[in-house]
């Protein structure tokens, strides 16, 4: 049997991080085990390719979610990373840490450290942003890059106008002294390519001789001893093998299999457990409880003028913009096609926004795939701070299966109401200024889907989507019944902590890729024995 110091599960937007900043010390044997594969399709690298890699099969997950009460049953499809850098390789690039509230918030329930002074300085050593040289919000000798949106569309400029003729404000820094606002978005991209967690973190440090990676391995379960985590149960290259952990096993597998393999190894709560034949080594009620996602819908419209992505589809053009994309990093195609948006309060009494809205300047592949290709453009928004909370349970004590996933959207009624405040909202910009001139139709909703409230939630239970951003279903907690502690630590077991999205125990107000990096960047020095980043108390709107 194989031993190493440190055993991470999961080469995500955490995996990765930890792999680079644990084999930093020469002296510990750090080991990464993925279930996918490699990074290196050019499918990852472009980032107008981005609605193309989310639902890449071979890198996917492919997750489905069981039937849905309040989306009129329907089962939402939930891409995940399947692949080096998780679903930091798929997702859309936005760098989005949320309000400085959301981590007041954790620190106001008992998580000592977690404020958003104590970890702003974690995000700036991750940011490599020399656009923002000397803004006391940002780093710059980090490995992740951030660049801000070019916004070259002129439709991006379009909206924006709309949108402050609406009353919103412009704001140029959605990471820094301010939240709310419309502007151009920061993204994870570099030289006009994906910049990802692998790309970043993982592929700088595959040089190192105590760093092993294991891809398209399966963790069967963890191995248990004396109430102590003590290494794994791998399938790997047709045969199972096992790998011993001197120090701590470490999941980074995300909300969806973190959880299901706490359970799968008799941590979880103990009657489900048991009903599917697993032996309970500690009973942990709430493995798997919390699930929370951002759930979002798409206002879409007809537009009179040809400046949409849809010029895109003509072959020739399509061609010469990924060809530049990929050879040379510019053109159309090294952009992500969702640059201008922000963050705004449905209600005036609210302290900080709601629910965050991006424009895109085109419509839906799924659209130019049935033969219904047109000009167009839409505006999306999700809730922020959903109230409604779902499950993770296991559907079998067999790994290979995937668990059920029920993240019960829609189930409370601030959501509802959120939902339909948003609709009116958005439709209210969509109707502005330059953007309302560029319309030749509204496509959906019509003016029927609008009349009423009912209307509006009949609108949004049949259209509503996943924005891709499941989380806490390993709540992190000063209370003894959270999964894991304010050092991630899995509560009753030892030397095995989580330190991936599943932790946060409630959900971030934006992206969520960027703080589960900085989720990994804090645990690193906590794994480590290192002191903490001394807090940065820097004064940020919206903030209790």
């Amino acid at each position: 049997m194989d031993s190493f110091d440190y055993i991470i599960v999961g080469a995500g937007s955490a995996g990765c991080v930890l792999a680079n900043r644990l084999s930093e010390d020469r002296s510990k044997r750090v080991l990464l085990v993925e279930a996918g594969g490699s990074d290196r399709n050019p499918i990852f690298r472009i980032p107008l390719l981005a609605g193309v890699a989310y639902w890449h099969k071979p890198a996917n997950w492919n997750y489905v979610t069981t039937p849905q009460d309040h989306l009129d049953g329907r089962k939402i499809k939930w891409p995940r990373g399947k692949v080096l850098g998780g679903s930091s390789t798929i997702n859309g690039m936005m760098y989005m840490r949320g309000n400085a509230a959301d981590y007041d918030r954790w620190a106001q329930s008992g998580l000592t450290g977690w404020s958003y002074d104590d970890v702003l300085p974690y995000f700036r050593r991750s940011e490599c942003n020399p656009e923002r040289s000397g803004d006391p919000f940002h780093g710059q000798d980090g490995p992740l890059m951030v660049r801000k949106a070019r916004g070259e569309n002129p439709l991006y400029a379009d909206f924006l106008a709309a949108g402050h003729e609406e009353g919103a404000r412009a704001n140029d820094d959605f990471n820094g002294a301010d939240q709310e606002g419309l502007g151009l978005y920061d993204f994870n991209t570099r030289e006009g390519r994906r910049e990802s967690s692998a790309t970043a973190f993982l592929r700088p440090a595959m040089t190192r001789d105590n760093l092993t990676i294991y891809t398209r391995t399966k963790v069967r379960r963890i191995m248990l001893s004396e109430g102590r985590a003590t290494g794994l149960v791998l399938r790997r290259e047709g045969r199972t093998v096992e790998v011993a952990a001197r120090h701590e096993v470490i999941l980074s597998g995300g909300a969806i299999n973190s959880p299901q393999l706490l359970m799968l190894s008799g941590i979880g709560p103990g009657a489900e457990l048991a009903r599917h034949g697993i032996e309970v080594i500690h009973d942990l009620p709430e493995v798997g409880r919390n699930l929370q996602d951002h759930l979002g819908v798409y206002l879409t419209y007809g537009c009179k003028d040809p400046v949409t992505l849809y010029s895109l589809f003509r072959p020739d053009r399509a061609a010469l913009a990924f060809a530049q994309a990929f050879l040379f990093g510019t053109g159309p195609a090294s952009a992500v096609p969702l640059e201008a948006g922000g963050f705004l309060k449905t209600r005036p009494d609210l302290e900080i926004p709601d629910i965050h809205i991006t424009f895109v300047p085109g419509l839906s592949l799924e659209t130019t795939r049935a033969g219904q290709g047109r000009h167009g453009y839409l505006i999306n928004f999700y809730q922020l701070r959903p109230e409604s909370r779902g499950t993770i349970t296991l559907a079998s004590s067999d790994p290979g299966k995937a668990p059920l996933m029920d993240p019960n959207y829609l189930s409370a009624e601030a959501d509802r109401q959120c939902m339909r405040d948003g609709v009116r909202l958005a439709r209210r910009i969509g109707e502005r200024g330059p953007l309302a001139a560029r319309k030749s139709k509204d496509l959906s909703p019509t003016e029927a889907d609008l009349a009423s409230d009912d209307a509006i939630d009949a609108w949004v239970r049949a259209g509503a989507n996943t924005i891709f951003h499941p989380v806490g279903t390993c709540r992190m907690g000063a209370d003894a019944g959270s999964v894991v502690d304010a050092e991630l630590k899995v509560r009753g077991i030892q030397g095995l902590r989580v330190v991936d999205a599943s932790v946060m125990p409630t959900i971030i107000g934006g992206n969520t890729s960027a703080p589960t990096m900085m989720i990994a960047e804090k645990a690193a020095d906590m794994i480590l024995g290192r002191p903490p980043l001394p807090r940065v108390e820097i004064a940020q709107g919206g903030r209790p």
